[in-house]
């Protein structure tokens, strides 16, 4: 909610549904003290419990930023990851750390070595990230805390374990899509009402080097996008009305350089049209981004699009 002011000068409040019009992705720069903390807990001068601490104390100045400039919305700035996306696919059951050879290459600078393994049946049980949200939502006060976790889709391009567990194609998504399931439910029972899923993935569609990423990982790029929305799409089935959930889609980001190139319009009707959100923030900032042609394909008049038009970098 927000308040406006009406004609008469009186105060008024105004219902509000994500995605806001002010709004944002969720990430922001971890802060000096956050990453000062966290070389000290890798080198064993401080304890987790005082890592949280001051993760504690730098989430709330964030969030007291965001409200301080009236945003709509508020995250968490997503301070206590270490890796966008592998900290949360690691509380899934069946999922556990891996370190590969190589780390992810992107243009010009690649990762740290550190990836996923799918070791046993997916679920959904208990997760640490239900406590940081927790925390978030006490301190968001009268905006609207956001929840972002990456996409189902994105636990695809981990390793895949060699004990058989899954050879089924179907079977592995259709269990990813249910622990996602009780993963929302659980975040929704919290008192989550605003959820984005942050995916980099339908990005290795847009030009052939990364189709050939999907082949050497045991997929086929013709028939993977439709996996992929219905994975999406079974895990967000028969959400409450109250419950938002968007998806934030780029090309990759580290150290202000990228993974991926090419424009949406491989997967762009699969993506406009075949997804069941309700709100979709699109990469749209540069000249690999391609052009807005791919927008014909949306058809839903509830579906609320953001383009990223300009860059911060």
């Amino acid at each position: 909610m927000a308040q406006q002011t009406n004609a008469a000068g009186q105060k008024t409040v105004q219902q509000h549904k994500a995605p806001f019009r002010s709004d944002h992705v969720g990430s922001l720069l971890r802060s000096a003290p956050v990453k000062e903390a966290r070389q000290k807990k890798a080198a064993g001068e401080i304890t987790a419990e005082q890592l949280r601490d001051i993760e504690n104390q730098e989430i709330t100045r964030i969030v007291e930023k965001q409200k301080e400039i009236s945003l709509d919305v508020v995250t968490d700035g997503e301070f206590r990851r270490s890796w966008w996306h592998y900290d949360f696919l690691e509380g899934l059951d069946g999922v556990e750390p891996f370190i590969p050879a190589e780390g992810i290459q992107f243009h010009n600078a690649k990762t740290k070595a550190r990836s996923i393994k799918v070791t046993g049946k997916l679920d959904f049980t208990s997760h640490p990230a239900l406590a940081d949200y927790q925390f978030l939502h006490e301190i968001a006060g009268d905006a609207t805390p956001k929840l972002t976790i990456p996409s189902p889709n994105m636990l695809f391009f981990g390793e895949k374990s060699d004990k058989g567990i899954y050879d089924d194609q179907e079977e592995y998504f259709h269990d990813l899509a249910q622990a996602y399931k009780k993963a929302i439910k659980a975040f929704y029972d919290a008192g989550c009402r605003y959820l984005q899923l942050d995916d980099t993935s339908w990005s290795l569609f847009f030009e052939e080097k990364g189709r050939e990423v999907v082949r050497a990982l045991g997929g086929d790029p013709e028939t993977l996008p439709a996996l992929f929305a219905k994975t999406i799409n079974d895990a967000v089935a028969d959400r409450p009305d109250d419950l938002a959930i968007t998806m934030h889609i780029c090309r990759g980001n580290f150290r202000s350089t990228w993974a991926a190139s090419g424009g949406y319009d491989a997967v762009a009707e699969t993506i406009l049209d075949g997804l069941n959100l309700d709100g979709l923030f699109l990469e749209y900032d540069d000249d690999r981004s391609g052009n807005f042609d791919p927008l014909r394909f949306v058809k839903r008049k509830d579906l609320q699009i953001v383009l990223g038009l300009i860059t911060s970098k």
